[in-house]
């Protein structure tokens, strides 16, 4: 097949870092390559290098046989490449038409031609089924919506060649299956796609070929016929990599319940929550982005106190809800944002693993033990397999992967009665995902109730003994994870056969 687009030989270096090692990669023309590979083996780098973001050291791109030039990133819009970003770039505030035109018009022109431009839109929404109102304000879409917005960005560009970015990442399933549909039709019209996607599932079931990069170097290329999800798995770490799940078991007392909870934060809001986390049980809590299971993480956390209702930890009902009591209680919590969050990244390893129990363990009349607290971070790392030159290393020069590893290293040091783990995995390889999955069962072996909070509906059916779900500041009554179907899970997250449960007699 002819290929629109090809990369020969890039390599790209940061100080020792060799990030791309004479990567060469084919796009045909109305074909859609899965791009896979661990965190950190280079496919940002190698994105980033085709934008025109970073220059190459060496190597050459063409588009359609010509080469591109390096460094330009007008010069890939105007040579048909267009991305969607795994996080929207729109303007709130603005219509979907404004927000498409935005940056296609030249500043000298004197008004703008909306009525072309409305036909156009509509017309693309038309061909590649992608409707959506023109002039409907961006706040007012759904999550869907408003990737239809960004990928229709993309198509009014006139982008022939189209980078999705973890596309399916926000989306329902029941989306994420029109996703594939509006792909299809990209490909009957002789569009050709780059899917990068941390979900192995999702390549072999949209994707006519697979390139794994690890390490830098691109190690293997597949026709996506006959390939299996362990096989994908194993090339890109290198390894066999099982996949821990769930066993039944026997859960204890309650140790966490939310009665009637309320609160607000901007447009955020809970309403009437309620809930009942055991001993020995993870409980997962589905959602679509932005339906308050942040809020939800911050009021169990003690980040956000409620306006009304009532929070239990064991049995004792908290009049005084702070981060510093949920912590003495026994809740411990990995944040959905590691990096604004979790860790502090130009402080060292040794002070993030102290940073939420300096005050006691950590700290004699009234200064840290330093010498304890670098034993400490020695332990994480070695328990934990923290890949980092040593525990002085400042944080901002881990992973992501090793990050998380670090937020678990410290969070389960300390035998919590409570885990909230809020989007655990998110952005990590199949490699880091197995890993938490598996130190996340093991605090459940050991009695502690896990709070799980995830949009991937394949982990919260892996690793949940109940789930639930919220909508738009509600929850859900729970439901055994073996009478529940993804399909179900889609519908509920969408509204659709959506119950809202108010209270729950905690046992």
């Amino acid at each position: 097949m002819t290929a629109v687009l090809s990369l020969s030989r890039i390599s790209k270096r940061f100080g020792a870092l060799t990030a791309n090692d004479a990567i060469s990669l084919d796009l045909a023309k109305g074909e859609i390559l899965g791009l896979l590979g661990e965190n950190g083996a280079g496919k940002t780098t190698l994105m980033n290098i085709l934008f025109g973001h970073y220059v190459a050291d060496e190597g050459e791109i063409r588009v359609d046989g010509k080469v591109l030039p390096p460094g330009e990133p007008k010069a890939a819009l105007a040579a048909g490449i267009g991305m969607v970003h795994q996080h929207f770039t729109l303007a709130d505030n603005l219509t979907v038409l404004d927000n498409i035109v935005l940056g296609t018009e030249s500043l000298w022109r004197l008004r703008s031609d909306h009525a072309a431009a409305r036909r156009r839109i509509v017309q693309l929404g038309e061909d590649f089924g992608l409707k959506v109102h023109p002039d409907a304000v961006v706040s007012s879409l759904s999550v869907g919506e408003r990737q239809r917005v960004e990928i229709l960005k993309a198509l009014y560009r006139d982008a022939r060649i189209l980078i999705l970015d973890e596309p399916t990442a926000v989306l329902t399933p029941q989306e994420a299956a029109g996703l594939f549909d509006t792909l299809k039709r990209f490909v009957a019209k002789g569009l050709s796609i780059i899917f990068i996607s941390h979900k192995l599932g999702e390549i072999i079931d949209a994707c006519h070929r697979v390139a794994i990069l690890r390490g830098g170097k691109l190690v293997a290329e597949r026709p996506i016929d006959g390939v299996s999800r362990g096989e994908l798995a194993e090339l890109m770490v290198g390894r066999s990599v099982p996949q821990p799940k769930a066993t039944a078991r026997q859960p204890g007392a309650t140790v966490l319940a939310l009665k009637a909870v309320s609160a607000r934060r901007g447009q955020l809001a809970l309403r009437d929550v309620a809930l009942q986390l055991r001993a020995g049980e993870i409980v997962g809590i589905a959602g679509v982005s932005g339906n308050g299971q942040s809020l939800l993480a911050d009021v169990v956390g003690g980040v956000a106190v409620p306006d009304a209702g009532q929070v239990r930890v064991g049995a004792e009902v908290l009049a005084d809800i702070s981060p510093r009591q949920m912590i003495a209680r026994g809740i411990a919590r990995i944040p959905e944002d590691r990096h604004a969050e979790g860790l502090i990244g130009d402080m060292s390893i040794t002070e993030n693993v102290v940073s939420e129990g300096y005050r006691g363990r950590f700290s004699r009349r009234g200064l840290i033990d330093w010498g304890n607290a670098r034993t400490f971070a020695e332990t994480v790392i070695r328990d934990y397999e923290v890949k980092c030159p040593g525990p002085e290393a400042r944080v901002r020069l881990l992973s992501g992967g090793n990050m998380q590893k670090l937020i678990l290293g410290r969070v389960m040091a300390e035998d919590p009665v409570v885990v909230l783990a809020n989007q655990p995995t998110r952005g990590l390889d199949v490699g880091a995902v197995a890993y938490v999955h598996e130190q996340l069962l093991k605090a459940r072996a050991r009695g502690a109730g896990i709070l799980l909070i995830s949009e991937d509906l394949d982990e919260l059916l892996a690793l949940s003994d109940q789930m639930a779900v919220m909508y738009q500041g509600q929850l859900s009554p729970l439901m055994a994870r073996d009478q529940v179907t993804i399909q179900q899970l889609g519908l509920m997250m969408a509204g659709q056969g959506f119950i809202h449960v108010e209270s729950i007699d905690a046992a």
